[in-house]
């Protein structure tokens, strides 16, 4: 097991990786839509929320050595599915014709109290 850190995304909030590989998969944690620069919340809005935890996610698989293609699952946590088709089309625009697995469901609260929270794995 390796844990996989990287200062472009936001630093852990808690006792927990960024990132940890274990063989040819890398497991990426929950990511919100903080800036890792400031470690603030970017504007309150899904579409602004969701591109920013995809990047973080991203920075994370590439510090790992590793692309966007090799992700193959998402988990995508909702504070309010009534905002799914934003979220989905930052989504779509994101991956383009890369298509992960994926799941999404409504929670009643997330850290931060952001919008959303997005996990993902990825595989050499």
């Amino acid at each position: 097991m390796k844990r996989i850190e990287t200062d472009l995304a936001p630093k852990a909030i808690g006792p927990y990786s960024q990132g940890v590989m274990v063989n040819n998969t890398l497991y990426v944690s929950g990511q919100i839509p903080f800036n890792p620069e400031t470690m603030k919340e970017v504007e309150k809005e899904i579409t602004t929320q969701t591109k920013q935890s995809l990047e973080n996610i991203l920075a994370i698989v590439e510090a790992a050595g590793l692309s966007k293609q090799n992700i193959v699952k998402c988990g995508i946590f909702m504070a309010d599915l009534t905002s799914f088709a934003e979220m989905n089309k930052a989504y779509q625009s994101f991956f383009g014709e890369h298509k992960p697995a994926r799941f999404a469901v409504e929670v009643s609260r997330l850290p931060k109290d952001v919008l959303i929270e997005i996990e993902a794995i990825a595989v050499k």
